[in-house]
């Protein structure tokens, strides 16, 4: 027990101390980054601090595998490099029992990341993007998202479509319409898809219908129209970190809430991406141990290979776990399957790799 406690110990603080450089690092760069933005809208330093501090959570939150990662490579590595491995295997003690701790150690720090994700993360991000877009961008939202399509009421008219990629201005099955005083019916365009390009509306198998003097609606068809709307796509603008918005629970129950099958799966694929990331440190940390341990065998006792090995190692896991999602997304695979394999995958290889190391 008092062997446990101490490799503990030695995880807890080397855990913080890689977490607060990290935080250090992210809020000085995004310090010079944005504080220009407050000055411009006239915004108190303290609203500024606010801000920053209310990331703190999130970036724990984006960091949480390479965290578990370095913490337990490097508590580890140190106990390599001092020497005190060495005595311990010697002293009879296999090597799953010495990293015992460190695997409860990330257990414990995934359920912490587990907890900020159902109750702190939702409440910041939701404050972040409120003093961000509203507060300083002075962008309000427009309308609102219901069963697959957005809505938004703009100065002179009705927005409803559908927005398969928010990173681009191309939307389907688009709508506008504009109502008189008496809340009657003027006109309205309806496309299957629109596009903004080099600032003017492009539309495509548009229906166009405008209403005569006489009350009757004068209707035109269009393979392609060009038309100039009042509001451009950057009044649609749509959080980038939205989804961190909801807590786990309200993203379990969110697919129940979508109509369309396409909808679901996306929802579902959210729902099981978020909880596949925030238990990928796991995984990473039963591969990168021993290879940590192959690293000091081969090349001596030098952190210097195995921080930037276990680095290399996170950022593999984050680009195939990337891949898998958008594979789900799109209904290429299951999003179960997406968000499983890679822990399968990295985890088999650990304790693979551990168990020939302990022999």
């Amino acid at each position: 027990m008092l062997l446990q406690r101490y490799i503990l110990s030695q995880y807890v603080k080397h855990f913080a101390t890689v977490a607060g450089g990290f935080i250090s690092i992210y809020l000085l760069v995004d310090f010079f980054e944005k504080i220009d933005n407050f000055s411009k809208a006239g915004k108190p330093f303290s609203l500024a601090m606010e801000f920053f501090l209310l990331n703190i959570p999130y970036i724990l939150d984006q960091l949480s595998p390479v965290l578990i990662l370095l913490a337990g490579v490097i508590t580890l590595g140190i106990l390599s490099h001092s020497n005190e491995l060495t005595a311990l295997k010697a002293g009879g003690i296999p090597l799953k029992k010495i990293i015992k701790p460190i695997g409860v150690g990330a257990l414990v720090s995934t359920l912490f990341f587990l907890a900020m994700a159902q109750w702190a993360i939702p409440p910041a991000v939701s404050r972040i993007n409120e003093i961000w877009n509203e507060e300083v961008g002075g962008m309000l939202p427009l309308g609102i998202y219901r069963n697959g399509r957005y809505y938004y009421k703009g100065d002179k008219g009705f927005y409803s479509f559908q927005w398969p990629n928010p990173e681009k201005f191309v939307f389907k099955d688009f709508s506008y319409s504009r109502w008189n005083d008496d809340h009657n019916l003027e006109a309205m365009l309806t496309a299957k898809w629109a596009d903004w390009k080099n600032g003017q509306w492009r539309f495509k198998l548009v229906t166009i219908q405008k209403r005569k003097k006489d009350g009757q609606f004068k209707i035109r068809h269009n393979r392609f129209y060009e038309h100039n709307l009042p509001e451009t796509p950057d009044h649609f603008f749509v959080p980038r970190n939205q989804a961190a918005e909801l807590s786990l629970l309200q993203l379990l129950f969110e697919p129940f809430k979508q109509k369309s099958t396409r909808e679901q799966r996306i929802a579902w694929t959210n729902f099981s991406s978020r909880l596949s990331y925030l238990f990928l440190g796991l995984p990473l940390l039963l591969l990168g141990l021993p290879i940590l341990t192959i690293s000091y065998q081969k090349w001596g006792r030098d952190l210097s290979i195995a921080i930037p090995a276990s680095c290399g190692l996170a950022f593999l896991a984050w680009g195939f776990w990337g891949a898998l999602q958008s594979l789900a997304k799109t209904g290429y695979i299951h999003p179960m399957f997406g968000a499983v394999i890679i822990h399968i995958v990295f985890g088999s290889a650990g304790f693979f790799l551990l168990y020939k190391q302990d022999k």
